[in-house]
């Protein structure tokens, strides 16, 4: 136990800081991994050439992650620089007067086709400012886009918290060795977590806008009732089936990259359609009482503006064209039967550095096939044509998007390196097991028959400290992996639920509740939202371990 207390000081370190100290990760991650590499070295005897090696396999492993980082936000930034998000968003205005439907379509559907895209926490920012044009008090729009931004977010840019978060540290020899011993390739293991990450996220997404539009009702309706929540779900489940049955079908044939993207298109598309046409909603519009009732709690800096037409001279099918490419593309370069995958994932595209300094270690960037690169750079390179923009706006692009990205290759880097000196701490002159083995049978003893509905909770701890879903799998995939193994129960369901918990983590972590009450101007309501919001991130994760205990009861044997 002694050991596992050592062991766990690194991470302490990280939730302490971030937590207690409001460091940011761009400052405490280089600390945890130093902390890490000191523990590898002097009590697990760690030799320096798998120190070195797992530091540089895990800042490699990260740049893999940041290149899709850094061509989502990319893409984002040309978007707005060339105008195509105001007419993007202009797609909202004058679908219907009722606050409730609006809601589901601005904050859920169109919050998650972004979080799909983008991620990293621009659904919240992007949705919120766009309620508060639609008229909803400021403090409210932050808190439903928050709230909505849950069940896509495990599939975000492309299903980076999967591709970059789970797959990056579980990709050891020893773990791919175990994993191919129960009959998968490590990519079918990867797929199918995403898959039992998708299961709790559909079943519990399904009711997520009906959540949203009764949290409204409740705190911001005149009659604080529930109960007007209560009329629109009808409205509310059919707008959530619209996702969640083409996200988990696609996260089951296609894998982690596009049940957010195309989900959220699909949605969109019958959402906006329906609602225009009166389909399943209230006869009654529901609607915030008169502005000279509102709280004064309930508005901050920024002004509800009035929606008015954009002065872009891009059209609507041109606006929206560099995310249809990016879904096409997408599509075509993942399905094995039209050729294009096996070209772009052969040996010809791809770098690789095989047992780094000495280690089993191994290295690849399949650099066609990453989604950061193709289709998100190429895409953005298109649209500076596409939507004819003007040198000086595509240089600006550029330096802000990279600008943006410095902190998160700092945190990631040094994160992603902590956990690959701890996952590899094993390979030691001392004999000890290594430091994340010597954690997870901790747990496993301490916890036993009730991790299943513990581990999501970790999932939220890791987002809430960390602002990310993605560095909440860094930080605590190995972890949960090993207590299963250790248990005795399948891996694949609770690394499902790491991802899970991570997303719902998204509504109270502190890092998008800041940018989230930012971008409406309630800056200094942080806490208030958190408070509210605490209440369905519990139950999306209690509900998640509940769903895993009865898949683990009905499918016995899973891995």
């Amino acid at each position: 136990m002694s050991y596992a207390i050592m062991a766990l000081i690194p991470i302490l370190l990280t939730v302490v800081l971030m937590v207690k100290f409001n460091w940011p990760a761009k400052k405490v991650m280089p600390i945890a991994w130093g902390s890490a590499l000191v523990l590898a070295g002097f009590v697990w005897k760690m030799p320096v050439k798998w120190l070195t090696g797992a530091t540089i396999f895990g800042m490699l492993s990260a740049f893999n992650v940041l290149l899709i980082v850094f061509g989502a936000i990319l893409l984002m930034n040309t978007l707005k620089a060339s105008g195509a998000m105001k007419v993007i968003s202009r797609t909202f205005y004058g679908i219907n007067p009722d606050r409730r439907i609006q809601a589901i379509i601005v904050a859920f559907l169109f919050g998650a086709f972004i979080e799909g895209a983008a991620g990293f926490g621009t659904p919240a920012a992007l949705a919120g400012p766009l309620l508060v044009g639609l008229g909803f008090p400021p403090l409210a729009a932050a808190m439903v886009a928050l709230v909505a931004n849950s069940t896509p977010v495990s599939f975000g840019a492309v299903g980076t918290p999967i591709l970059g978060g789970i797959a990056t540290v579980l990709n050891t020899p020893e773990t791919i060795a175990q994993i191919e011993a129960g009959g998968m390739t490590f990519a079918e293991f990867v797929h199918k977590a995403g898959f039992w990450s998708a299961v709790p996220h559909a079943i519990i997404g399904t009711f997520v806008p009906l959540f949203v539009v009764m949290m409204l009702t409740k705190f911001f309706g005149e009659k604080k009732s529930y109960r007007e929540g209560l009329e629109v779900a009808p409205f509310a489940i059919f707008s959530a089936l619209c996702f969640t049955i083409p996200y988990i079908t696609i996260a089951y044939f296609f894998g982690p990259e596009l049940p957010s993207l195309t989900g959220g298109l699909i949605a969109l598309a019958i959402v906006i359609t329906a609602a225009k046409k009166g389909f399943l909603c209230p006869k009654t519009p529901w609607d915030f009482p008169n502005k000279s009732k509102w709280d004064s709690g309930w508005t901050g800096t920024v002004e509800a503006a009035v929606a008015e037409e954009t002065s872009s001279s891009i059209g609507f099918v041109n606006a929206w064209m560099p995310y249809i490419l990016v879904s096409v593309i997408l599509v075509v370069t993942r399905i094995p039967a039209i050729g294009l995958k096996d070209i772009l994932t052969s040996a010809a595209f791809t770098l690789n550095w095989k047992g780094i300094l000495g280690t089993n270690l191994n290295y690849s960037l399949q650099y066609l096939y990453l989604p950061g690169i193709v289709p998100f750079i190429f895409v953005s390179i298109l649209t500076i044509f596409m939507h004819k923009m003007k040198s000086e706006d595509v240089k600006q692009t550029w330096r802000l998007s990279i600008k943006q990205v410095i902190p998160a290759a700092i945190a990631l880097g040094f994160a992603v390196a902590m956990v690959q000196v701890m996952l590899n701490s094993g390979n030691n002159t001392s004999g000890m097991a290594g430091m994340m083995v010597a954690l997870s049978g901790a747990a496993a003893d301490i916890f036993k028959g009730i991790w299943p509905i513990f581990a999501p909770f970790i999932g939220i701890l890791g987002a809430f400290m960390s602002g990310s879903n993605t560095v909440s799998n860094v930080l605590f995939t190995s972890f949960q992996y090993g207590v299963a193994d250790q248990i005795g129960i399948s891996k694949l369901v609770i690394v499902g639920l790491q991802v899970a918990g991570g997303a719902a983590g998204n509504m109270i972590c502190v890092h998008n509740v800041v940018a989230a009450c930012t971008t409406v101007g309630v800056l200094g309501k942080e806490g208030e939202v958190i408070r509210k919001n605490a209440i369905p991130a519990f139950v999306y994760a209690l509900g998640s371990g509940i769903i895993a205990y009865i898949a683990m009861y009905l499918i016995p044997g899973l891995f």
